[in-house]
C-alpha cells in the first residue's frame, strides 16, 4: 500500500465531510428561513432557485472530493501503479486538480479559508508518488 496516496485519499474524505458540515452550520443555517433539508434564503437579493443551486453545488463539491478520495484509496492499494498508464493519469490529473483548487481557494479567500492548505497537502502527496 502506498502511504502518500492513502493519506491523500483519507484527507479527501475528511475535507469533504468537514466542508459539508461546516457549510450547513456556518453558512446555510444562518441564511435559511426554513428548516427543510434544502434551505431557502431569507434575503431578497438572491432568488430561491439560485440559493438552492448554490446549496446543491456546495454539497456536490464534497461528493466529488469523496469520489477522488475513493479513487486515490483504490490506487493506493495497487502495488504496481508505477507501471500502469491509467493510474499515472489518475495521479497526474488529481495532482493538477488539487494544486489548481488550492490556488483558487487561496486567491479567492486571500488565504483565510484553510481548505487551500488541505488541498495543497493532497496535491503534494500525490506529486510525491508521481516523482517516486
Amino acid at each position: 500500500m502506498d502511504h502518500y496516496i492513502c493519506v491523500a485519499g483519507l484527507l479527501c474524505f475528511i475535507l469533504g465531510l468537514v466542508h459539508s458540515i461546516l457549510g450547513e452550520v456556518l453558512i446555510f443555517r444562518n441564511l435559511s428561513k426554513s428548516k427543510k433539508i434544502i434551505p431557502t434564503i431569507a434575503t431578497s437579493k438572491l432568488k430561491v432557485k439560485h440559493f438552492r443551486i448554490i446549496w446543491a453545488t456546495w454539497h456536490l463539491t464534497s461528493l466529488f472530493g469523496w469520489c477522488i478520495g475513493a479513487i486515490l484509496l483504490m490506487v493506493a492499494t495497487k502495488y504496481n501503479i508505477q507501471t500502469n498508464e491509467l493510474f499515472q493519469f489518475i495521479l497526474t490529473s488529481t495532482t493538477i486538480t488539487m494544486f489548481c483548487s488550492s490556488l483558487l481557494v487561496f486567491i479567492a479567500t486571500k488565504g483565510k479559508h484553510l481548505g487551500w492548505v488541505i488541498l495543497l497537502i493532497i496535491g503534494i502527496l500525490t506529486l510525491l508518488e508521481i516523482l517516486k
